[in-house]
């Protein structure tokens, strides 16, 4: 009679290199599964900081390669977004990895202030501050631009977000500044979520009329974020296209505008199966920037 075990050795490339079976055990890299199991119950979700290591460094291995393979002549850098686990553990495992960090919420900036003080970042490491701003929210970023934090990027979320910064950061400051492009929806896309970011109509005048002639900004990047994630779909590459198009359309009037931010993450593996060609889509992320910019010149 075929088992259960068979099934999935069948099916799939299975024991690999996470999961092995020993003496009928379930074993996650040398862990063993059942007896988390009987000690804590089910059910139970665990967190192997090796693993946050591997996969930031399987992410810069795979885009060094497609660095190597397509001639692009940029540069790439992980972000770790604070939303994806606020726990200690993990954002000092995620920081030996040589990480931006990227905020998303005003709880995130107390944070960035306790690594601050416990020596594990500097004021030189680069955070990309995210998502919509309430007044706590703009006015925590304030205060590390005000206390020297000179890579420390608000990404402006709405038109009228730079107003704060206007009145708030102090003459003599040099702050770098992002740019969120709201992007279109995916149709049947479940949420809504195109009210985030500044229009595509609205990038131009928004930099020409309030931070072009302001001496403490510099407009250095772009972002824009897709809520269903990296896909190989024709609305992923659209959108994509879009975007690269009105970063080099900005990038003619703004010389500093030197860095995309692309959101939104590649997926993350949800089954013993592998279905996602990650090298061939960072590959392919990398020829349509490439090739727009060469198209804008």
């Amino acid at each position: 009679m075929d088992t259960y075990q068979d099934l999935i050795t069948q099916t799939f490339d299975f024991p690999n290199a996470d999961f092995q079976v020993r003496d009928n055990e379930l074993f996650f890299h040398d862990i063993d599964l059942m007896a988390l199991v009987e000690k804590h119950g089910t059910p139970l979700r665990l967190t192997y900081l090796p693993k946050i290591s591997s996969q930031i460094q399987r992410a810069k291995k795979w885009f060094a390669e497609g660095i190597a393979q397509t001639g692009y002549t940029g540069s790439y850098s992980y972000a770790y977004c604070t939303k994806s686990s606020h726990f200690r553990f993990v954002l000092d495992q995620a920081l030996k990895n040589d990480v931006h960090l990227e905020t998303s919420s005003w709880f995130d900036i107390s944070i960035i202030r306790s690594l601050y003080e416990q020596g594990k970042v500097g004021k030189e490491k680069f955070i990309i501050c995210n998502g919509f701003k309430p007044d706590e929210y703009k006015r925590d970023i304030t205060a590390l631009l005000n206390d020297d934090f000179v890579n420390c990027l608000p990404i402006l979320d709405s038109p009228n977000e730079i107003d704060y910064y206007h009145e708030h950061v102090q003459a003599g400051k040099k702050v770098k500044l992002g740019l969120r492009l709201a992007s279109d929806e995916e149709p049947r896309f479940q949420f809504y979520t195109s009210r985030l970011g500044v229009r595509y109509t609205d990038a131009v005048p928004l930099y020409e009329q309030r931070i072009k002639e302001d001496p403490r900004f510099e407009l250095t990047m772009l972002h824009y974020f897709i809520s269903s994630g990296i896909k190989d779909t024709s609305y992923y590459w659209t959108e994509l296209s879009r975007f690269i198009h009105k970063y080099c359309e900005l990038r003619k009037l703004c010389p500093t505008l030197t860095t995309i931010d692309i959101g939104g993450g590649l997926p993350i593996q949800t089954s013993i199966q592998l279905e996602y060609d990650y090298p061939y889509m960072i590959s392919e992320i990398l020829r349509t920037i490439q090739r727009i910019c060469a198209e804008e010149g």
